[in-house]
């Protein structure tokens, strides 16, 4: 394919941009070569700058559930920008959306719109902290909750230490009220609260990681979250930005059958604009000002926009019929993949759950830790990705990140991966 104008857009954009990008993977250095500066999106396909046509499965990290400019979407946005982008006022579209994304989710009593899903952890973690007067968080290994300074923090050694800076600016006292431990591991976790469980106010968890590989949650393992929270007067808070409305309308909470004290949302209830929201108990959320001593504000939050593509965008997901079709669109990918996959079994594994996939090159059967997913052989997948961009596909530039299926990608689309995914694994393996 020409990338010519790519290459010359990604050179001017070095000399302005840090790295020539705004968000760090978008820069292509996990796969190499230059990244691909797109012109257009429409349903299940992207078109670059060059005319180059792509199906994609990155679907801005997730969001867009619907795939790229949904009809009834942008029109939702048009409507509302023709009365006014932006008020600093409440308005009725908030009171709507806040509505559908309680009736999505049943432990979601009362909610509170920011701007991004990093801001509703942030927000998420602060109420926890003034609810119940405790300073320590833990959180899992291998589950990204955005960049706030507490949460850019990696695990030390052993099960139960205190997490170090992540990131060159995270200073050691933003890192030493986080506790770091492995996902999928209840005799840790339990054998941390049975020292630490009295000053920790929050667990905060990706109920099924996304961001560092697929990693479902074993047998219990939720139900067993949630068991301890409650023995410890500890706050639950279920970090839904990639699962909420992707697995189901009620997210992970409703597909696992766990309720969550809070809850944190991200831009698929705004139909892919820069949304977020944070909501729970209500005994929890009256703390927030101005009812309570928790302070969190925006000048954008709950921005008319935003929540007119939101109620767009929910409005089509409360039709279930959607999520059957998701449903039987992934079957029909793992069924059009078998073939290849049986060929290359001890090289690559592919996992999915519902619409959300990956593809790790590795002979493990199954990932369940962030020590499996380190494990995978990274330089095969920067292989498989240029190949696969080559054939017309667009996946996500790191082997850490997942796939999404869209409502808008046809069975042709799903077919043609699979031959482009069978023709890669062919050639690079």
């Amino acid at each position: 394919m020409n990338r010519k104008k790519s290459i010359e857009l990604f050179n001017k954009a070095i000399q302005i941009l840090p790295g020539g990008v705004n968000s760090p993977v978008r820069a292509f250095r996990s796969v190499g070569g230059t990244p691909i500066f797109m012109q257009k999106g429409k349903g299940a396909k992207v078109i670059d700058v060059d005319g180059n046509e792509y199906i994609d499965y990155c679907m801005s990290w997730g969001p867009l559930i619907l795939g790229h400019a949904d009809d009834d979407v942008v029109r939702s946005i048009q409507d509302a920008a023709e009365h006014g982008t932006s008020f600093g006022t409440p308005h009725p579209y908030e009171i709507k959306l806040a509505n559908m994304v309680s009736d999505a989710f049943p432990a979601i009593e009362k909610v509170r719109f920011v701007n991004s899903g990093t801001e509703s952890t942030m927000s998420a973690i602060r109420l926890a902290r003034g609810y119940t007067g405790k300073d320590k968080v833990i959180k899992f290994d291998g589950c990204y909750h955005g960049h706030a300074d507490f949460l850019l923090v990696a695990a030390g050694s052993g099960l139960a230490t205190f997490g170090t800076p992540d990131s060159a600016g995270v200073t050691s006292g933003n890192a030493k009220d986080t506790l770091v431990l492995p996902y999928n591991d209840l005799k840790g976790l339990e054998g941390c609260l049975k020292k630490e469980g009295d000053e920790v106010a929050a667990i905060i968890m990706e109920p099924v990681p996304c961001n560092n590989g697929l990693i479902l949650p074993e047998k219990g393992y939720l139900q067993g979250v949630r068991e301890l929270c409650d023995h410890h007067g500890i706050v639950l808070i279920f970090d839904e930005v990639i699962n909420g409305f992707r697995l189901a309308p009620g997210g992970a909470q409703e597909y696992y059958g766990v309720k969550a004290d809070l809850t944190t949302l991200g831009k698929i209830i705004g139909g892919g604009l820069p949304v977020g929201a944070y909501g729970g108990r209500i005994d929890i959320m009256d703390r927030i000002s101005p009812d309570g001593p928790v302070y969190q504000a925006g000048t954008l939050s709950g921005n008319p926009i935003a929540m007119a593509a939101g109620i767009a965008t929910l409005k089509k997901l409360a039709d279930r019929k959607i999520y059957k079709a998701l449903k039987e669109k992934a079957k029909l990918f793992r069924d059009e993949l078998e073939p290849a996959l049986k060929r290359h079994k001890e090289r690559v594994l592919f996992s999915q759950l519902e619409s959300i996939f990956t593809f790790s090159f590795t002979n493990q059967e199954q990932i369940s830790s962030v020590d499996d997913v380190k494990k995978c052989d990274m330089e095969l997948f920067a292989s498989f990705h240029a190949e696969m961009l080559s054939q017309g596909v667009y996946l996500a530039p790191s082997g850490y990140e997942v796939g999404f299926i869209s409502s808008a990608h046809r069975d042709k689309d799903i077919k043609k991966t699979a031959e482009a995914v069978t023709k890669a694994l062919k050639k690079i393996l």
